[in-house]
């Protein structure tokens, strides 16, 4: 059957998985309180690995710890690990809503190593139609439930002795991401949500005006959720530009999983960690996303290849034994800095290969410093270049000229002794993670 007709299909039957609350608005909303760090709807995200040796959740503690919705692994791309998902799907959902814990679900999805966007338009349809048949099994969408995640986390369609060896192209994940997206919305009359993390939807998909019509579910970790404008989705500098990044340079999110650490005890969870969210937004507006009229806003997003001006602060080029020491600067065409991108020292790619290394640290927002080591004596026509993945800002570039010359009596500085790393203790990945 062709996507087309398997989406007329179950679109016909649509609304039928959304029986009425036999309670009122007013009621569903009192029900939601706003009990979580930030004063937001607090929430959490199970799989099988809150069943140790096949444990049951304690729903009756995770509601009276505050918890009011909770987002349940319920399919993957893989079959072996989608069957134990299954396992756990049916029961918790179940348990979770008879003590009044809203239910969402997600799948995992795992991208195909194909060459064609008709090859990979059909495995996403393949993984969406898997994604519907698992609804239908659960008797469809009911007034409980959030709608299905789509969790895409990782780009690698190769692997070599758990080595990637091919990565798909940022095209390729983002295609995929749409197909897969619609072909759910269409087949179920409600948005699903999409889950990642800020750099892989900055480096791994592009930007995309048809992405950012759907609710976002950001994971960010180690960003305290407790203050009410606190917000994941930010860079100690620059700020992380991708389909719902908006012109302020923050991130459209509705749901945030801020924590991977949480004390899972204290939600009735067995074993040691548990993920935890926070919903964006009133009860009504949580209300919205369930009844399927969840819809962005008219919000302003981030320009596309919006103008720069490169500006060389300065280059300093002394002697062969010293390092060239350089700074550079990159503008928007307001005078601001650029907020992402990356600036790097090239020669250009003619004569003799020149050897060198770079050293480049981003100090502020559109200010980088470079220290350039290796050169010997000599006059060198070199550029600085600046790039921006997520064609923001434009690319630009500055090109320089400096002359090296040979210390006849060079300074010989003894090396510092190496400093040691503190080894990592086991089971420390938490450091720095919320854990309530």
């Amino acid at each position: 059957m062709s996507a087309r007709r398997f989406i007329a299909t179950i679109s016909a039957v649509a609304l039928a998985l959304l029986p009425i609350s036999p309670i009122s608005a007013n009621e569903r909303e009192a029900a939601l309180t706003l009990n979580g760090p930030g004063l937001r709807i607090h929430g959490a995200d199970v799989s099988r690995w809150q069943h140790p040796n096949g444990k049951a959740i304690n729903f009756q503690k995770m509601h009276k710890a505050g918890l009011r919705f909770l987002m349940i692994k319920a399919s993957d791309a893989r079959s072996e690990s989608d069957n134990i998902a299954k396992k756990y799907l049916y029961t918790d959902r179940r348990e979770a809503q008879k003590v009044g814990i809203y239910t969402g679900f997600y799948h995992y999805a795992v991208l195909p190593d194909v060459t064609t966007l008709e090859a990979l338009a059909s495995d996403a349809q393949r993984q969406a139609r898997q994604v519907i048949a698992r609804l239908k099994s659960l008797g469809g969408y009911n007034s409980l439930d959030l709608p299905y995640a789509l969790d895409l986390e990782n780009n690698c369609v190769r692997y070599s002795n758990s080595n990637c060896t091919k990565y798909a192209s940022r095209n390729f994940v983002t295609e995929w991401a749409k197909v897969f997206l619609a072909t759910v919305r269409d087949a179920t009359n409600r948005t699903p949500i999409f889950y990642s993390y800020p750099a892989f939807l900055e480096n791994a998909m592009q930007r995309d005006a048809e992405l950012a019509q759907y609710p976002l579910w950001l994971a960010q970790y180690a960003v305290d959720p407790f203050p009410e404008l606190s917000a994941p989705g930010v860079k100690r500098i620059g700020c992380y530009v991708h389909s719902w990044t908006n012109s302020s340079c923050k991130s459209e999110w509705a749901i945030w999983q801020y924590s991977s650490c949480g004390t899972a005890s204290k939600y009735g969870v067995p074993g040691n960690r548990l993920d935890l969210n926070v919903f964006r937004g009133d009860p009504k507006r949580f209300l919205d996303l369930i009844s399927g009229t969840w819809s962005p806003g008219d919000i302003e997003f981030m320009p596309f290849n919006e103008t720069t001006t490169i500006k060389l602060d300065y280059l300093t080029a002394t002697t062969h034994d010293k390092d060239v020491m350089a700074s550079v600067q990159v503008f928007r065409p307001d005078g601001s800095p650029v907020v992402t991108g990356e600036v790097k020292f090239f020669f250009p790619a003619i004569g003799e290969k020149i050897v060198f290394k770079q050293s480049v640290l981003r100090v502020a927002n559109g200010m980088w410093k470079f220290e350039i080591k290796g050169l010997s004596a000599g006059t060198y026509i070199g550029e600085f270049r600046f790039t921006d993945v997520s064609n923001t800002h434009r690319k630009n570039r500055v090109p320089v000229t400096f002359t090296i010359t040979q210390n006849p009596d060079p300074i010989v500085e003894p090396s510092p002794e190496p400093e040691v790393s503190p080894k990592a203790r086991p089971g420390d990945s938490c450091r720095g993670q919320f854990k309530s």
